[in-house]
């Protein structure tokens, strides 16, 4: 660390430099341009060629040969110049009433400026090279004094005005001080918190959060110091999990961290919120500079192991978790779910995929009216947490835009951030809304840019840009929505079911809930497993999984083949419905897995899981279609197609009229079908899944007959 005053120096033109030292350059476009002096890359050039480039105004030099960079002061220094020989005159000139603008070019121009010596102390500091260029930390003559300049931004991104930091070497004060006075104070930092919904730290100092970006910690500090935090500032973290307060070890710094955790925990009691306690072996230091510098400190100490819970949401002790089965979550979920045992097991898995960066999926309920299509999702919605839950009637674009979307000013534009995100469709979407959002349902794309039209408040038209981020996992609960291929790879289809027994046990429950639901809701609320689960599910958001990979392919390849003597087109998408419950059940014991950073491997008990599972419902998956649809071709037109045909051969073969499948399914099922969903809905799906076939009445041409067709029930090769 430099103790020395520093030397208080001015710096002539680069161009009266090379002018002193007798090197010849030229001028072209702002820059002058001169043989290398650095490692003789010119010794061969011809005629004017020359490879040194020199910025005229910020004196900043690069060679596009050898990458030789620097500034007047290196440039000094390699030719054997101290600082006390450049004479100096190239900070920006500036009347005695009025203030410097700070722009772009001003900042260039003062980080040329900064001098070796300084260079150093930053240097000592942990401040490499490489973060004073990025950050543009430089040096200039203000108020009668010379100050380190740290160029401060606006929300826009745009350079507004220097926090100055005192020559270390003077024991003047004040030590800072904002230029141009009466600059209003702001957050050093406010990248960090854009796309960051994991963490952050509170720092004390400018250099402090400069240094912990440095090892990957995203850092934010008030300009003013200690104990200056704004309550507005409160609302650049609502989208943070936890926050980290770290301030220097000393009594204003712990006088500040309680200060901070109150003022934070009155509007943020959702986010846990930590303090970071400096360690004690410490002796010669108090900031976060000394604890990186001085003592070798860590990130993984420094997050992990001298933070202490504070305020807000209490962190969950995940070592209480254990492993769970299929058969565990089954058992929670039935407290208010009956039956349905493959369907709310899905459904949960779904829901929870939506915790991961890339490995979500989508389901699909598609019933009749009145079959509870809805019901089960909404249920196991309850158990995960609020905010990550969207549930929407039918809605147009224009609606579900203004609804979901938050407006930045900064970019001017609104954004829908459905990353992380659980997207219930209680209805079938509007379809220019499906259409728009196609490309993140299928996760092709991450995001996608739209442009809307809306009336404005004149009631003219205007246009409006959204921004559409995120992978969500999405649920649509529809009477009559029909898959996209390019979806079927994401999508699950899934029926409520309709069994006596089911029925039965629903009416009950709903009897039970809706004679007491006070008591009802408190009977729930204190069942021991449906507690854990649901903390399990926060804990699980908390980890921030980005990707699941599975590694045992070999056994996914055994068990997906097996039984398989026909491989069919509809196969390839059949097996990425498997691989997306395989990695479900990975990330459901996501504690219980192995782990490479915020990425976990799906092990031999997830994928046995998976396939339980995937057995159970794929029969109507590997046709694409819903479960009622298919139970239809097998429990009544199958049948009832077989039972008119016993004894006739192929030429001879007798299709059934929709009044006779509608009659048999009255007898079989006790509910009529509506001839309008079994001719716009049904029998097109089961025609284009291959199932059947129609053909004109021979005794009345306009009328048409139902055959089951050669991929029938009672095709093996499937």
């Amino acid at each position: 660390m430099i103790i020395g005053k520093m030397n208080k120096i001015e710096t002539i033109s680069i161009k009266k430099y090379l002018t002193q030292k007798n090197i010849q350059f030229r001028e072209r476009n702002g820059e002058l341009i001169t043989s290398c002096i650095f490692n003789d890359c010119d010794h061969d050039s011809k005629g004017k060629e020359a490879h040194l480039y020199i910025n005229r105004e910020s004196s900043q030099y690069v060679c596009k040969k050898c990458g030789e960079k620097g500034n007047i002061i290196t440039l000094a220094k390699h030719l054997g110049d101290s600082t006390q020989d450049i004479s100096l005159n190239q900070s920006p000139k500036r009347g005695k009433d009025k203030a410097l603008k700070i722009t772009e070019k001003i900042v260039e121009q003062y980080s040329s400026s900064l001098p070796g010596n300084i260079r150093e102390y930053l240097n000592s500091r942990g401040i490499t090279d490489g973060l004073v260029d990025k950050y543009k930390l430089g040096w200039g003559f203000f108020y009668n004094s010379y100050w380190i300049t740290i160029p401060m931004k606006d929300a826009n991104g745009e350079y507004c005005y220097f926090k100055l930091r005192r020559d270390p070497g003077s024991d003047k004060k004040p030590r800072y001080i904002f230029h141009p006075k009466g600059t209003e104070s702001t957050l050093f930092g406010l990248e960090n918190l854009r796309n960051n919904n994991d963490y952050i730290v509170i720092c004390e100092s400018e250099l402090d959060c400069i240094l912990l970006n440095s090892y990957g910690i995203p850092a934010i500090t008030s300009t003013a110091g200690v104990g200056t935090f704004k309550e507005e500032w409160i609302e650049y973290l609502k989208d943070v999990k936890s926050i980290y307060i770290c301030f220097d070890r000393d009594k204003a710094g712990i006088k500040g961290t309680e200060e901070l955790v109150l003022k934070l925990e009155k509007s943020l009691y959702n986010k846990t919120i930590y303090k970071i306690n400096l360690p004690e072996r410490m002796t010669d230091g108090k900031d976060i500079t000394d604890y990186f510098v001085k003592y070798n400190g860590s990130k993984h100490e420094l997050i992990n192991e001298l933070s202490e819970y504070a305020a807000g949401k209490e962190p969950i002790d995940v070592t209480k978790f254990k492993e769970l089965t299929s058969t565990d979550i089954v058992k929670t979920l039935g407290l208010t779910i009956k039956k349905d045992e493959d369907n709310k097991l899905v459904s949960f898995i779904c829901m929870l995929s939506a915790f991961t960066d890339s490995s979500q999926f989508n389901i699909s309920f598609n019933a009749p009216s009145s079959t509870g299509k809805s019901f089960i999702p909404i249920e196991i919605s309850k158990i995960f947490p609020d905010e990550d839950v969207i549930e929407l009637g039918y809605c147009s674009p224009t609606s579900f835009f203004h609804d979901a979307a938050g407006y930045d000013k900064e970019k001017n534009i609104y954004i829908i951030n459905l990353s992380r995100k659980i997207l219930i469709f209680l209805d079938q979407p509007h379809n220019q809304l499906l259409e728009r959002l196609r490309p993140i349902l299928s996760h092709d794309k991450r995001e996608i840019l739209l442009k809307i039209t809306d009336k404005s408040q004149k009631s003219g038209l205007r246009t409006k840009n959204v921004l559409v981020k995120g992978y969500p996992s999405v649920i649509f609960c529809s009477a009559g929505l029909n898959i996209d291929e390019q979806e079927g790879t994401r999508f699950i289809l899934l029926s409520p079911e309709t069994s006596q027994e089911k029925i039965r046990d629903a009416i009950q429950e709903k009897i039970i809930k809706d004679s007491d639901n006070q008591h009802y809701e408190h009977w729930l609320g204190n069942d021991l497993s449906r507690r854990l689960l649901k903390e399990r599910i926060e804990a699980t958001k908390n980890e921030n999984i980005g990707d699941i990979k599975i590694i045992n392919t070999d056994l996914i390849k055994d068990k997906f083949f097996n039984g398989k003597k026909v491989l069919k087109p509809r196969h390839q998408r059949d097996i990425g419905r498997l691989i997306s419950l395989v990695k479900g059940f990975a990330l459901l014991n996501v504690w219980f897995r192995e782990r490479e950073g915020n990425t976990i491997i799906a092990n031999e008990t997830d994928i046995k899981e998976a396939c339980s599972l995937w057995d159970k419902i794929s029969e109507s998956q590997e046709h694409n279609l819903p479960p009622f649809v298919f139970d239809i071709y097998k429990e009544v037109i199958a049948p009832a197609f077989e039972k008119k045909n016993i004894i006739a051969n192929e030429d001879e073969l007798k299709g059934l009229s929709r009044k006779e499948i509608q009659s048999e399914h009255f007898k079989i099922c006790g509910r009529m079908i509506d001839d309008w969903r079994l001719r716009q809905q049904i029998i097109p799906m089961l025609e284009a899944s291959g199932l059947i076939y129609e053909k004109p009445d021979p005794n009345d041409k306009r009328k048409m007959l139902i055959f089951v067709g050669e991929q029938g029930i009672y095709s093996t090769d499937s």
